[in-house]
């Protein structure tokens, strides 16, 4: 799916990541960010500070993880302002976007984000 108009990526990036088990929507730094049980999971981020990119930011199990990402598909990952030290990544959602990827990286952010107790209740 060619997605060029940030409002259409927010607003299927938001489906997907209110989907998740007690996730909610609140602003962060000025960009529409997710979280669960009070922890970011996922942040997006239109033109920030001037990048001229949209993407979703989020969690990767750590910075082995997030250069692996980057190394592979160097056009679609990138080391995001901020939260790239803590081994974030940021996910391109312009162009020719692969959601159900995009599904699966928010998913699994959420997962790393979630409490224990919450993983258990919900199957994960």
């Amino acid at each position: 799916m060619l997605s060029d108009d940030p409002e259409t990526a927010l607003t299927r990036l938001r489906e997907a990541a209110l989907a998740l088990p007690e996730a909610e929507e609140r602003p962060s730094h000025g960009q529409p960010t997710f979280f669960v049980a009070d922890r970011q999971f996922a942040q997006f981020r239109h033109d920030h500070h001037g990048d001229g990119r949209t993407v979703v930011c989020v969690r990767t199990s750590g910075t082995d993880e997030q250069a692996a990402l980057i190394e592979a598909d160097p056009d679609r990952y990138s080391r995001p302002a901020y939260l790239g030290p803590a081994g974030w990544v940021a996910l391109s959602l312009a162009g020719d976007v692969d959601w159900p990827q995009v599904d699966d990286r928010v998913a699994i952010s959420w997962e790393l984000a979630a409490p224990r107790g919450l993983l258990e209740a919900s199957g994960r």
